[in-house]
């Protein structure tokens, strides 16, 4: 095995699956136009708020009739909001295979109590989307940020279904085709693929998820924070940038300029040919090897954005303390900042290539990788 390191570097050693790497040339100076000190309800504060709604639905296609809406505490927040307020009227199914899945399960089942199907998989799979009542409300991640996995289409979910489909779309929204007419319910933070900063989080809602709002009273109290109906009606301004709480000026203007980098590249299907470039450039580099795989088994359910891989070498003696030691050597060598596959996951490397990673830097990475691997087996050979 050769023991030099490699000649080029990532120019952005980035690759945290959240908060996620900032757009290309991204300088504070960007942010010069947010309206700091001004209220969020003052018409400058409210132009802001409308503008990140409509541009969201213009880079990603959102249907005209979908409201939008900022909301607080990230995509765990927009995740919540819909539960507390539409799960009950329907039996319930929570679909599952990565940790932000169980949790959702978690909170179904033991906070709201209520006797849902649960169907999960293990890391590096997902359910049989086939085996689903979507007679039932459906609940589900996209893309198993912590798994490495994802959805490969919508053509399982019927467009004729009774219940409604809540999707948890954190990692994938802007990098993935997502099929709004199979999605009653879709949410996300924007510090994933478009790299803003946290805190805030959006929910899209289909009509039929208003009806649902409209026509349900849910049996449990309902926090203020979760509250998007009054009277029986839908809260219209929270879909118009009336925000439940105070948001961040200066992390709607961050996305703002987030957005319109999108727009320039050429809006979702730019954004999706630049994350897939980034996963086909790992893959390209395992694709002979015999050390290293995808934590995914089946290529067509692979995640483009959080690319979990794990180690094969027979050699290795403890996969975990193996995993962490290579991420570690990747981070002192300033290559793979955040690189490890998260704390519930099975043991390896998590390389996040949503959009705003260059490939370039992708590429470049991946003989760090095979290089710490090696200096890291070395090393192991030596203390035996």
């Amino acid at each position: 095995m050769s023991m030099t390191a490699p000649a080029a570097r990532p120019v952005n050693p980035r690759f945290s699956s959240g908060p996620c790497a900032k757009i290309p040339q991204f300088s504070l100076d960007m942010l010069a136009d947010a309206p700091l000190g001004r209220s969020h309800r003052a018409a400058v504060g409210k132009a802001k708020l409308a503008e990140a709604i409509d541009l969201t639905r213009a880079v990603l296609d959102v249907p005209a009739d979908y409201r939008i809406g900022i909301v607080p505490a990230s995509d765990t927040g927009a995740v919540e909001m819909a539960l507390w307020s539409l799960l009950g009227p329907r039996k319930v199914e929570m679909l599952a295979w990565e940790s932000f899945g169980e949790g959702w399960v978690t909170d179904v089942v033991k906070q709201l109590k209520i006797d849902a199907v649960t169907r999960k998989a293990p890391y590096g799979q997902i359910v049989d989307f086939a085996e689903v009542d979507f007679d039932n409300d459906v609940v589900f991640t996209w893309n198993g940020t912590t798994s490495g996995v994802r959805v490969p289409n919508g053509d399982a979910i019927p467009a004729d279904r009774a219940g409604l489909t809540i999707c948890d779309a954190t990692s994938a929204a802007f990098a993935m085709e997502l099929p709004f007419d199979k999605l009653d319910v879709v949410t996300f933070s924007w510090q994933k693929v478009l790299g803003g900063e946290g805190a805030h989080g959006i929910l899209i809602l289909s009509p039929r998820a208003v009806e649902r709002l409209e026509s349900y009273t849910p049996a449990w109290p309902m926090p203020k924070i979760f509250r998007m109906t009054k009277g029986g009606k839908l809260i219209e301004g929270i879909f118009k940038g009336e925000t439940i709480n105070t948001p961040s000026m200066l992390c709607v203007e961050d996305y703002l300029v987030a957005l319109k980098w999108a727009q320039a590249l050429g809006g979702r299907k730019a954004l999706i040919a630049r994350t897939e470039a980034n996963a086909k450039a790992i893959a390209d580099f395992i694709a002979d090897k015999d050390w290293i795989a995808n934590l995914a088994e089946d290529p067509a359910t692979a995640s483009t954005t959080s690319v979990c891989l794990k180690f094969t070498d027979p050699r290795i003696k403890d996969g975990a303390a193996f995993a962490k030691a290579v991420a570690k050597r990747l981070e002192k060598e300033g290559v793979a900042l955040d690189a490890g596959a998260y704390r519930d996951a099975p043991a390896g490397l998590r390389i996040w290539c949503g959009s705003t990673v260059e490939t370039s830097d992708v590429a470049a990475l991946m003989p760090w990788i095979e290089h710490a691997f090696e200096t890291e087996l070395a090393a192991q050979a030596e203390t035996v």
